[in-house]
C-alpha cells in the first residue's frame, strides 16, 4: 500500500477521483456542471448514501481511501475492471493514473496534472 505521507495537501487530493480522474481539470467541473468526485462529502453538503458512482461509495465512502491507488483488492476489484474496459481512451488513461499514484505517490501526480485540460492527461 502506499505511503499517505506523501499526500500534496488534502485540497489537491480531494480534486483526485477515486478511479484515477484528475478532477481539477475536468472542464466539466471548472465550468460548474459537476461538483468533483469528493468535494462536499466531509461538510455535509452532500450525501454518500445518493451517490451513485459504485467505485466512489466503496473507496471514499466505505473503505475511507482518497484513491482507489491506496486499496490493497484494487488488482482484482471487479468495479475497476469493468470500469476501465468501458470504450472511450479516458478509461485506460484512469487505470494508469491510479499506477502512476501508486508508484510515485499524489504530489508527483499533482505536479504532472497541473496543465492538463481534461480530467486525464499524459503522465
Amino acid at each position: 500500500m502506499m505511503d499517505k505521507s506523501d499526500s500534496c495537501g488534502a485540497d489537491e487530493t480531494r480534486l483526485i477521483g477515486c478511479c484515477g480522474a484528475y478532477c481539477k481539470a475536468c472542464r466539466s467541473l471548472v465550468l460548474g456542471s459537476c461538483r468533483g468526485c469528493k468535494l462536499g462529502y466531509d461538510d455535509g453538503k452532500r450525501d454518500m448514501a445518493r451517490a451513485r458512482c459504485k467505485i466512489k461509495v466503496c473507496c471514499f465512502g466505505v473503505k475511507n481511501l482518497e484513491t482507489c491507488a491506496e486499496c490493497p483488492d484494487s488488482g482484482d476489484c471487479p468495479l475497476l475492471r469493468r470500469f476501465f474496459t468501458k470504450d472511450g481512451g479516458k478509461y485506460e488513461r484512469y487505470k494508469r493514473a491510479l499506477e502512476f499514484i501508486r508508484a510515485n505517490g499524489y504530489s508527483e501526480f499533482v505536479k504532472r496534472g497541473k496543465d492538463w485540460k481534461n480530467s486525464h492527461g499524459k503522465l
